[in-house]
């Protein structure tokens, strides 16, 4: 078992960190060396959420210093939406971040459920971003298997990769359900068993669903999990348990080659510091 230790809290100025000389109450620690996976424990959900954009503007400001670019994918559901206005508060060099989604429900870009929509409710629609910084995943053509192929067709011309490569993004960006499941890759589902595409077809009670597959999200640079709620305890509990079935667990398959970063509410986290 991890033990858990004060984590210091990092103030952001126009995209630059700088440490502030003070532990957050309540705040925790656990590495795991060998994974290279951090697990930190947030008081609340807005502090969660502080958490998240310091990193994501580090990581940004490493990625265009190094590589003149920052890739990241996005995450749908609720817990992301003030992360995303957060994002959308700063200064920061639109014309060199690119934006995906590491799944998308199959609706229309304009339906309420779409996760494109609700990232550019929140965020892109408020900022400068160039429209061609923006790789939404395509779902009009009527076959989720077509525009599955389309989007990784599209993803392995701007990475300059080739079939059977896994490009390595900056950030991916994952929420997690009640079930344990993540991006749409969904218990017992054949999405679990792609190891061979960037993008595959996810299932989600008989409805299609657009996703990465896992092999091409453990090829990002960073992985960062947002998860707040005590209803995730279960599933946090199997997740970050020594023997589990994966595909009972689909977060459990997220291994990146990069970091691995769990940032979870007190609530989320409660179970795991015992």
């Amino acid at each position: 078992m991890c033990k858990f230790h004060d984590v210091k809290s990092f103030k952001s100025t126009n995209g630059v960190l700088s440490e502030i000389g003070y532990s957050i109450a309540g705040s925790q620690l656990c590495n795991d060396k060998v994974m290279n996976k951090t697990v930190e424990i947030l008081p609340n959900l807005s502090e969660l959420v502080a958490r998240g954009l310091d990193l994501i503007l580090s990581r940004s400001a490493t990625a265009i210093q190094e590589r003149g670019q920052f890739t990241i994918a996005l995450s749908g559901g609720s817990t992301p939406k003030p992360l995303y206005e957060a994002i959308a508060n700063q200064n920061l060099p639109w014309d060199k971040i690119h934006v995906f989604w590491g799944d998308e429900r199959y609706v229309p870009s304009d339906h309420p459920d779409s996760n494109e929509l609700m990232a550019r409710n929140t965020w892109l629609n408020r900022v400068n971003i160039p429209p061609a910084n923006i790789h939404a995943i395509p779902t009009l053509s009527g076959n989720p298997a077509v525009d599955a192929a389309a989007h990784e067709k599209h993803l392995q011309e701007f990475f300059a990769s080739t079939p059977g490569k896994f490009p390595p993004i900056d950030v991916v960006l994952l929420g997690m359900g009640d079930d344990a499941h993540t991006a749409s890759l969904f218990p017992h589902t054949e999405a679990l068993t792609v190891r061979d595409h960037l993008v595959t077809v996810g299932n989600k009670d008989g409805n299609p669903r657009i996703t990465f597959t896992y092999p091409f999200i453990n090829s990002a640079r960073s992985v960062i999990f947002l998860v707040a709620g005590a209803n995730k305890i279960p599933a946090l509990a199997q997740v970050f348990a020594p023997v589990a079935d994966d595909f009972a667990y689909p977060s459990r398959l997220i291994k990146p080659q990069g970091e691995l970063i769990w940032l979870l509410d007190q609530a989320a986290g409660l179970e795991l510091k015992s």
